[in-house]
């Protein structure tokens, strides 16, 4: 990639968009007024000028194309999954050694003892800094900058290790999703990751371009992440480990409240295909939404013909996005009236259309996009993007033709994507997995307190839009003693933790399957079958779960299976 591509990738003047070419080329020959790069056999990016972006992109150029927005999962004991009666056992003497476990997020802080060997060496085997721009090209990353093994040691070992490798955490959610899959021993302290042994491939993401926030109506400040950038950082950790010929568990604690929460977005899609890769497992974390109100389940009759939903918007809300997903073969159309009473009548959208909508008596304007027939779904999308929306309560009736009883879904963004006071009057608990880890194939992970078996209460909860079993698997989660950023260590709580020790004992699976040559193809599928069939189950619920999958993980009792 020449200098003129990359400085594309950081430049707020250019806009990404993803092209799907399967191996096509002749698919990009219709981009050559922009810069295209490759990531995979599967996509592309494709660099525009950003005067592209206007507010009607979404019917010109697809919804898919834009890249979504991520956000962190987690803003911020191992016995109750049987991992000391697992390491302890001399026929099993499972650490994770011989296994990579990779993880994009944002960053690790490299100088924590927890991620060395006794001998003061580093157990990163790369890091992947998309932040820091190289001015000298590389043949294994294609922006920012990769520091080896060595590199890190050699940095371990100066007066000021940052001199060398200026590589940082700056968040602590990297270090800390790290350390729990994979930390060190720590007696003083009484930590250990549950894969003490295995060694860490790490990809530190840079941060979305503004135009992209803007476009969404995401806060200036708000830590977000393009779509994009993971699916480079993963196919990064895909390729790190195929050339070290090692297998490799990824643990991904981002993810999104956009797109359909169906399991069929672009990145989902791609996880899937590759989890039944053998050498590869996939662990998603099903995020932190499951109170937050932001989820709208509609049920519409034939009777009624509409279904109302209310919509409280907070104090201070400079703007958000809405989306609206019904399902084939059934269309839909809204009507709005603002907290004054004013009525914008039904609004019927056609194939692919863009409608802004202005009021007398409010400052607020709202862009209504449409996209019938959404690429990757095939369902029908009405996104809202509400720009100085006004305090109070909006009211939209949806309405629908088509077969009944007719079922909708809308959500709003994630985390502090927007203000904690905007939110659902009649708000659904159920189907609030954060899109990604809706991914049909990878394992999702939900979190629990394993001081008394409870779920954790802010988990997301299954299933998906189109009622796939969602989560798979409960593990701790709440009070879970993590690494900080000063070298001490914190008491932490969300499913960002539960997913980072789910897929630490992953990485025990697989250094007893594949590195002890017992299961030697095992893969993201076999993981789940595995850790479904030794799940502790409550005899009180009924299984699969919308909250708890197939129950709580336990690694003792899948050997316990095996011995049968």
């Amino acid at each position: 990639m020449n200098s003129v591509d990359i400085e594309k990738i950081y430049s707020n003047e250019y806009a990404d968009f993803f092209v799907s070419f399967c191996s096509d080329v002749s698919v990009l020959e219709q981009y050559e007024a922009g810069s295209v790069n490759v990531i995979n056999y599967f996509y592309a990016v494709v660099h525009l000028p950003a005067s592209i972006m206007t507010e009607d992109v979404i019917s010109r150029l697809g919804y898919a194309s834009i890249p979504s927005l991520f956000g962190l999962v987690s803003q911020t004991s191992l016995e109750a999954s049987g991992i000391p009666v697992i390491r302890n056992n001399p026929n099993l003497n499972l650490k994770g050694r011989g296994v990579l476990i990779g993880i994009v997020d944002t960053g690790i802080d490299y100088t924590n003892p927890v991620f060395q060997y006794n001998d003061k060496t580093t157990r990163i085997a790369s890091i992947w800094d998309q932040t820091i721009i190289s001015e000298i090209g590389s043949e294994t990353v294609p922006y920012g900058t990769e520091y080896s093994r060595e590199q890190i040691n050699a940095a371990l070992q100066a007066e000021d290790p940052y001199s060398i490798v200026p590589s940082r955490d700056e968040i602590g959610h990297g270090t800390m999703v790290a350390g729990i899959a994979a930390g060190g021993e720590d007696f003083e302290n009484g930590f250990s990751g549950v894969a003490p042994e295995s060694e860490l491939v790490i990809v530190k993401m840079k941060q979305a371009k503004p135009y992209l926030k803007e476009f969404f109506r995401i806060p200036e400040d708000a830590v977000a992440y393009q779509e994009t950038d993971l699916i480079y950082g993963i196919q990064y950790l895909m390729d790190y480990a195929a050339l070290k010929d090692q297998p490799i568990i990824m643990c991904i604690a981002v993810d999104t409240a956009q797109y359909a929460h169906d399991g069929r977005g672009t990145t989902s899609n791609w996880l899937s295909f590759h989890s039944t890769r053998p050498r590869l497992g996939i662990l998603i974390a099903v995020g932190n939404e499951g109170i937050a109100r932001g989820h709208f389940g509609g049920f519409i009759t034939e009777k009624n013909g509409y279904e109302t939903v209310e919509l409280n918007v907070g104090p201070n809300e400079s703007g958000f996005s809405l989306e609206l997903w019904g399902t084939v073969p059934n269309t839909f159309s809204i009507d709005i009236t603002s907290p004054s009473g004013e009525y914008i009548p039904v609004i019927n959208l056609r194939l692919d259309e863009s409608r802004e909508i202005s009021f007398i008596f409010e400052p607020t304007i709202i862009y209504v996009d449409s996209q019938l027939v959404e690429s990757q779904s095939g369902d029908q999308l009405i996104l809202l993007r509400f720009s100085k929306p006004s305090q109070g309560r909006w009211k939209f009736n949806v309405y629908s033709k088509g077969i009944f009883p007719i079922n909708f879904n809308m959500w709003l963004p994630m985390g502090n994507f927007i203000g904690p006071d905007t939110f659902f009057i009649k708000s659904d608990p159920n189907i609030t997995l954060l899109s990604l880890s809706c991914a049909i194939n990878p394992i999702s992970v939900t979190a629990y307190n394993v001081a008394d078996n409870s779920l954790y209460i802010d988990a997301g909860r299954g299933y998906t839009r189109i009622n796939i079993v969602k989560p798979e698997i409960a593990a701790p989660g709440v009070d879970i003693l993590s690494p900080s950023l000063n070298h001490g260590f914190v008491r932490v709580t969300g499913t960002s933790a539960a997913v980072a020790h789910a897929a630490g004992a992953a990485a025990l699976l697989f250094e007893w399957g594949i590195v002890k040559g017992n299961y030697p193809e095992m893969s993201t599928v076999d993981l789940k079958v595995f850790m479904i069939r030794g799940a502790k189950r409550k005899s009180e619920l009924v299984y699969p779960n919308y909250e708890w999958g197939y129950g709580i993980l336990d690694l003792y009792n899948i050997f316990q299976g095996l011995i049968v």
